[in-house]
C-alpha cells in the first residue's frame, strides 16, 4: 500500500463527482435556519406595518443572492429570486455592507425594476440593511413599503438593523450546511494528512469551479423540487408521477445510446 498522494488530474474528477452529490443536497435540504428567517421576516413586516420583508443570501457556489424567505402581503413573489451580488439595491447594500433607505426607488439608480417586476410588486420605498458580523457579510434584510403614509426615517433604520442581527445570528448559530468547497475541505483534510497532497485545495476549487459548467436546467430543477415541501401532498404525489416517466424514458434513450455505441441494435 503507497503513501503516494492521488494525481491531480485523477483527484478532480472524483472531487467534482462528490461535489455534484453535495450541492445537489444542499439544494434539496432546506437550511436549518429557515423557519427562524422566516419568523424575523414576519415579526419585521409585522412590526413596520410593511407590505413586505425578505431575507437574500448569498450563495458561494453559484455567486448569487437568492431571496430565501419572504413574509407580508406582497412579499412570496420573491422567494427563489437570484440576483448578481452586486445588482439591484440588495446587491449594493451586499457588496458594500451598508444599510440603505430609499423614499422614492423609482428615481433611484441602484434600484432594479425589472427585477421588482418579476415579483409582481414594484416597490414605493425601501430599507436595506446587510446581515453582517465579524466574518463578513452573510445576506440582505429588506423592508418595503410601510402600510402608513409616512416614509421610512433613520430610527426605522436601526431598528431594521437589530432584526438583521438577529437574522445573522440566527445564521451562523443554526445553519448546518455550508458552500459545498469549505464542505469538501473540512471532509477532506479531517480523513486524512493535510500535507498528505501537496494540491488538495487548488484541486477542491476546481472541481467546484466545475458545478458552473454543469446543466443549469438540472439545478433549477433541483431547486423547484426544493421549493415542493410547501405544495399539497397530491401536487406532489403529481410531480413523482411524472418525473417517474422522464426517468423512465431517459433510462430508455441511455440504454438505446449504449447499444449503438457497440453496434448492437435496439430491441425497443
Amino acid at each position: 500500500m503507497t503513501d503516494e498522494p492521488i494525481p491531480t488530474d485523477l483527484l478532480i474528477p472524483t472531487l467534482h463527482a462528490i461535489a455534484l452529490r453535495v450541492e445537489a443536497a444542499r439544494r434539496l435540504t432546506p437550511p436549518a435556519g429557515t423557519a427562524v428567517l422566516r419568523s424575523i421576516v414576519e415579526a419585521t413586516a409585522a412590526l413596520f406595518g410593511a407590505e413586505a420583508a425578505s431575507i437574500a443570501l448569498h450563495d458561494a457556489t453559484t455567486d448569487r443572492l437568492v431571496f430565501e424567505v419572504a413574509a407580508g402581503e406582497q412579499g412570496e413573489g420573491v422567494v427563489g429570486l437570484a440576483i448578481g451580488p452586486a445588482e439591484g439595491v440588495a446587491g449594493y447594500v451586499f457588496s458594500t455592507g451598508q444599510p440603505l433607505a430609499l423614499s422614492d426607488v423609482a428615481g433611484d439608480a441602484r434600484f432594479g425594476r425589472s427585477t421588482a417586476e418579476q415579483t409582481g410588486y414594484v416597490p414605493r420605498s425601501l430599507i436595506a440593511v446587510p446581515l453582517v458580523d465579524d466574518e463578513g457579510v452573510l445576506g440582505v434584510l429588506e423592508v418595503l413599503d410601510k402600510r402608513a403614509e409616512s416614509g421610512f426615517d433613520l430610527h426605522d433604520v436601526e431598528l431594521a438593523e437589530l432584526f438583521a442581527r438577529q437574522a445573522t445570528v440566527a445564521i451562523r448559530a443554526t445553519r448546518i450546511e455550508r458552500d459545498t468547497a469549505s464542505l469538501l475541505r473540512t471532509v477532506l483534510l479531517a480523513a486524512a494528512d493535510p500535507t498528505g497532497h501537496p494540491d488538495l485545495d487548488e484541486a477542491v476549487t476546481s472541481a467546484v469551479l466545475g458545478l458552473a459548467d454543469d446543466d443549469d436546467d438540472l439545478w433549477a430543477l433541483a431547486d423547484d423540487i426544493a421549493r415542493l415541501r410547501a405544495a399539497d401532498p397530491l401536487e406532489i404525489e403529481l410531480v413523482r408521477e411524472l418525473l417517474a416517466v422522464l426517468i423512465r424514458r431517459a433510462r430508455r434513450r441511455g440504454s438505446r445510446h449504449l447499444h449503438a455505441g457497440v453496434g448492437v441494435r435496439p430491441t425497443g
